[in-house]
């Protein structure tokens, strides 16, 4: 087996990779434990190894793969250990934890996917095989996204993309071919209880595509009692009409190709393209003058209490209270409080969803009742409406994403190696010690 192949095995969380083949795995036996390496403050003991080592065979033999000599997966899957466990150190540097419900939608996409329809079973189940494995897993997948969230954080801060970067891709040829031309696009998204089914369904779906522009027979042909295919002939569409995370992809394939499979929350997308041609179509977008006033919950404030101020000044402005000097007393939004609510002109797509829906639905004029987001109560009034052509800002803002999701493996390898590298590490078996053993 080569040992890139390895490597990119070693580097994916085998949770995410396979639950169901590492579960038996992951509550084994207790192994009897002694500290084998030192990271900063933390340790990993030999309990750690093995299990780690369990979870990367099993992985390895599900995908027909040799397993290698068991020092050397040993070896590999330490410095596996070590390197999360130096990123698990940046994690509480900066106190990243994720949400109790972005926890238990995670932990519930696990249990679905092993074939478990609630927390409940799941954790019956796991628990079944050896007391406290629920909890074990859901403490590794709470850091599977705090480690996912300081990536994202840190690895994006890194990523630096100048106007003359922009300038320059929009003037090569890929740059012409991703904003300077219409798609004729086939879009087939693929979605089910069982992402293992969906995954393979959607493999099944993509390699008909390659020799076939029949939706409706695809559809057809592949959807079942828990499979549900979906697909469209999207005729020729200007990509600033595509969303731009599926346009991104898109823009780089040759008439014929499939794009890779798409995973997103709704399902797995794969789009196929037929046709371009340079296109005129400029990206009109509708625009909305808007003001508002955001009461936050605190320590000191209730999520009652905002809600209730909220209610009370929504009641002032109805009778007459003028809104802008309302903004600049009581509203949490330091930056448009200074400018009596107002957020100039906003584009669809720059709020959260609630924020949006609610600016796109309230006619110029009206205030809104209040309404809530992840960020607070809000009071909102849009005071203009218009048609702005965005052709220029969302070829630049095409191109930056581009740029940027060319730029994140690289950014996110160095910065990687960088931890592991500032990191001080006591490994305390030396047969474990790779470097020392490869030299």
């Amino acid at each position: 087996m080569k040992t890139t192949q390895l490597k990119k095995v070693f580097k994916a969380t085998a949770l995410a990779l396979c639950l169901s083949a590492t579960l038996p795995a992951f509550a084994a036996g207790q192994t009897k434990d002694e500290v084998v390496a030192v990271v900063d403050n933390s340790v990993i003991l030999r309990s750690d190894l093995a299990q780690s080592v369990a979870e990367i065979s099993h992985q390895l033999q599900a995908q027909k793969k040799t397993v290698p000599a068991e020092k050397y997966l040993e070896q590999q899957a330490l410095e596996q250990l070590i390197t999360r466990q130096a990123q698990l150190e940046q994690v509480k540097r900066y106190n990243i934890k994720p949400d109790e419900k972005a926890l238990n939608e995670a932990v519930l996409k696990v249990a679905k996917d092993s074939g478990t329809a609630s927390l409940e079973a799941f954790q019956q189940r796991l628990d079944a095989m050896a007391p406290g494995t629920y909890a074990s897993l859901r403490s590794r997948i709470a850091e599977d996204i705090a480690i996912g969230r300081l990536r994202q954080q840190v690895v994006t801060s890194r990523i630096q993309i100048s106007d003359s970067d922009v300038k320059n891709f929009l003037n090569s040829p890929q740059g012409q071919a991703a904003i300077g031309s219409q798609a004729h696009v086939l879009h087939v998204r693929i979605s089910g209880e069982n992402q293992a089914d969906v995954e393979k369904a959607a493999k099944q779906v993509k390699e008909e595509l390659g020799s076939s522009n029949d939706i409706k027979s695809i559809d057809k042909k592949y959807s079942t009692s828990s499979i549900k295919v979906e697909g469209a002939d999207m005729g020729f569409r200007s990509l600033s009409d595509i969303p731009s995370e599926l346009a991104a992809r898109v823009s780089t394939l040759q008439e014929g190709q499939t794009t890779e499979l798409i995973p997103v929350r709704d399902g797995v997308h794969v789009l196929k393209l037929i046709e371009r041609k340079v296109a005129d179509q400029k990206a009109i977008v509708s625009q909305f003058k808007t003001r508002h006033i955001l009461i936050q919950p605190s320590e000191v404030v209730s999520p009652e209490d905002a809600k209730q101020q909220a209610d009370s000044l929504y009641s002032r402005i109805k009778k007459g209270e003028d809104f802008a000097v309302l903004a600049a007393t009581f509203s949490n939004d330091p930056g448009s409080a200074r400018d009596g609510g107002s957020l100039g002109w906003v584009s669809p797509g720059m709020m959260v969803p609630e924020f949006d829906a609610k600016m796109k639905s309230t006619p110029a004029g009206e205030v809104t009742e209040p309404f809530q987001t992840q960020f607070g109560w809000h009071i909102l009034q849009v005071t203009e409406t218009r048609q702005q052509d965005m052709t220029k800002e969302y070829q630049e803002r095409m191109a930056r994403q581009l740029l940027g999701e060319r730029q994140f493996d690289a950014e996110l390898d160095s910065w990687i190696r960088e931890i592991r590298n500032n990191a001080f590490v006591d490994i305390k078996d030396p047969s474990l010690d790779r470097k020392k053993n490869n030299s």
